[in-house]
């Protein structure tokens, strides 16, 4: 082949990959990866009299502190994954993780709060059980799920790394309705 053939040809195949790669940048980027569902549960606290700020705190503790799932209030008259009802005994609530379009319920006793625990650091540890969580016992302030054993002068409502993590993994990607229910009850009397 003459030398100007070549060059025709070079000269051709360099504007083609020019092109090409202009083509290639101007190209919108690819979509990102699709977020994990979110697992929505409502709760009722319609008969938790005297625990509404309580349980307001307990939930936006959770809420700030884990994404896959997220407590919202329902609204009256419409079913809710999480029952909330105020006792005069100790604290307790089912094992969860509840599934969508299943139930638990959470006992907040008046007994725990009458020998100086919190009302709030009650309100969040219940829940984390419905989200899965069993009591760790003994424990310190700064585990939840420590429960009573942190003793009353104990107020942390927060969720620490590992907690957060077991939330996580219970709901990732939506998959909770897929969980087994375990339904045991918690007592959290000391």
């Amino acid at each position: 082949m003459p030398l100007g053939t070549w060059l025709k040809a070079g000269t051709s195949a360099t504007a083609l990959v020019l092109a090409m790669a202009g083509a290639a940048t101007a190209a919108p980027a690819a979509a990102p990866a699709a977020q994990a569902a979110t697992v929505t549960l409502r709760y009722d606290d319609s008969r938790a009299a005297g625990w509404e700020a309580a349980i307001a705190a307990g939930v936006a503790s959770w809420n700030a502190n884990v994404s896959n799932v997220r407590l919202v209030e329902a609204a009256p008259g419409t079913a809710a994954e999480i029952v909330i009802v105020a006792t005069t005994g100790w604290p307790q609530a089912t094992l969860g993780p509840v599934r969508p379009g299943r139930q638990v319920r959470v006992e907040l006793g008046s007994q725990a709060v009458d020998q100086g625990f919190n009302k709030t650091r009650i309100a969040a540890h219940e829940l984390g059980h419905s989200l899965g969580l069993p009591d760790t016992k003994p424990g310190p302030c700064s585990q939840l799920m420590s429960g009573s054993s942190a003793g009353t002068a104990c107020t942390n409502a927060t969720p620490n790394a590992t907690e957060r993590s077991r939330v996580q993994s219970a709901y990732a990607g939506g998959l909770a309705a897929l969980a087994p229910a375990d339904n045991r009850i918690l007592i959290d009397a000391p």
